[in-house]
């Protein structure tokens, strides 16, 4: 039995085992289930039909509850590729019901793993839809799991609330190079091509950056030191593994690597960063870069960065946890009724090599925008002030790098991370320069151009307030 799921059997009988925290201390407690899809089910990541076969690693969602003074919150990262607006909407809600903690200050985020299962969108409502109607039923979805994933969200949050104790929190960063790399390319055409191949002569160069930083929060017991848990926030994307069997890609091998250096007690959590635009392709040489041993290869060198960072990592002295959030109204792109209406007829060609690829992707954006009514798209934007030199910002979407990047620079905390695919899985929130530039990330967008930048805003305008507050 994990020691989070004893903690909340005895609380359970009425054995209250956890030191009481003095006033302004900060509980922690942290917890992780299992949420690994059904077997047969569909899986995400890319747009051809891929049914599962097995399970390499099973997938999970862990949390950290934080509680303050009457003040709580929880961060929740799930094995997932996104988690829709009404999974986290539903958890959300119930889990306030369930614990006391706001809606409002839980964060549900996804790390992104391109082979968990493919629960909602607008392909999997295709292939749905096409089963239904060639055979009267779905075979591939015969649980419902968008309510199992419901009920162990608030399962975990539940979990990881009955499990706080008084805590110090260390935070700071690490660098990693080497890793990641911007797919956005200047090709000699005077084009901007995504993942252009390795060895390509026309490539220029890059047309963006990298975000190097390793984020890091350190939640330990204040009993007895022990460590509760490790959140790691790093902008690359996960999309190492493909196949067909359902596994966690690299976080799973980081996971597995600092468990060796603190104890299987410690949960692992694994933020993705602003990654949209960043991958793990090294285009300057022929080496293969997909499968487990890829995965592996980064989640050991994520895990060394890690375990060398967490000594130097700076005290929480005085910790001083709030939450802000904010609604978004970000302008999305439109179509006309001869778009639509094409897009639904390219829509059985996804997946196939009868349509260009970038059309595909144009076909499936258009059918996912018809999920998305009215003129606006609302995009939540929380923070969380985790004390007088950390915070967290959560965004939804899969963030260009340079967005994230700006929060950083404008932010006026000494550490700030900050974590895409929170709440919500809109696609991907390019740059006002993206735009113009095309290629496949602009193509998959949702949002007008100047979107991103509104998130930026927001963002910023609550760090600084939250910063002045008391």
């Amino acid at each position: 039995m994990s020691r989070c799921l004893a903690f909340a059997v005895i609380l359970s009988a009425g054995c209250h085992i956890c030191p009481v925290a003095l006033a302004g201390e900060v509980e922690a407690g942290a917890a992780a289930v299992e949420i690994t899809g059904p077997a047969g089910y569909r899986m995400s990541g890319y747009f051809n039909e891929r049914l599962n076969t097995g399970i390499h690693d099973p997938l999970k969602a862990k949390a950290v509850v934080l509680k303050q003074d009457g003040i709580q919150a929880a961060l929740v990262f799930c094995d997932l590729i996104g988690v829709s607006l009404d999974v986290s909407r539903r958890a959300r809600e119930l889990a306030a019901e369930k614990t006391g903690i706001p809606a409002e200050n839980i964060l549900i985020a996804a790390t992104h793993s391109h082979t968990g299962p493919l629960y909602s969108g607008a392909l999997r409502k295709h292939f749905h839809d096409r089963s239904v109607a060639e055979m009267g039923k779905d075979p591939h979805e015969l649980q419902d799991y968008p309510a199992h994933l419901v009920k162990k969200l608030v399962e975990v949050i539940l979990l990881a609330s009955q499990a706080v104790q008084p805590a110090q929190l260390t935070a700071g960063a690490g660098v990693l190079n080497g890793l990641s790399f911007n797919r956005r390319f200047l090709m000699r055409d005077g084009s901007v091509r995504f993942n252009p191949g390795k060895l390509n002569a026309d490539i220029v160069r890059p047309v963006g950056p990298i975000d190097p930083q390793v984020g890091l929060v350190r939640f330990s017991a204040r009993a007895n030191g022990r460590d509760l848990a490790v959140l790691t926030v790093f902008a690359l994307h996960l999309d190492t593994v493909g196949g067909t069997e359902y596994a966690a890609d690299y976080p799973f091998y980081l996971e597995r690597n600092l468990q060796r250096a603190l104890g299987l007690n410690c949960e692992s959590l694994f933020g993705a960063g602003t990654c949209g635009d960043i991958n793990h392709i090294d285009v300057t040489h022929d080496r293969p870069q997909k499968g487990q041993e890829e995965a592996g290869r980064i989640g050991a060198k994520l895990a060394d960065v890690v375990t060398n960072a967490l000594p130097a990592l700076k005290s929480v002295a005085a910790p001083r946890l709030a939450v802000r959030r904010t609604i978004v109204a970000a302008p999305l792109q439109e179509f006309s009724p001869e778009q639509v209406e094409e897009a639904q007829r390219q829509l059985f060609l996804v997946g196939t090599n009868q349509l260009p690829f970038l059309k595909q992707v144009q076909a499936y954006k258009i059918m996912a925008r018809q999920l998305r009514p009215g003129g606006n798209l609302p995009m939540e934007v929380q923070v969380f002030r985790l004390g007088d030199e950390l915070a967290l910002v959560g965004l939804p979407g899969e963030i260009f790098v340079e967005l994230g990047l700006a929060i950083k620079a404008a932010s006026p905390f000494a550490t700030t991370l900050v974590i895409e695919l929170c709440n919500d899985a809109p696609g991907y929130v390019p740059t006002k320069k993206a735009f113009t530039e095309g290629s496949y990330e602009t193509v998959n967008s949702l949002i007008a151009p100047g979107g991103g930048e509104l998130l930026i805003e927001a963002a910023v305008r609550m760090l600084k307030e939250l910063k002045a507050a008391n």
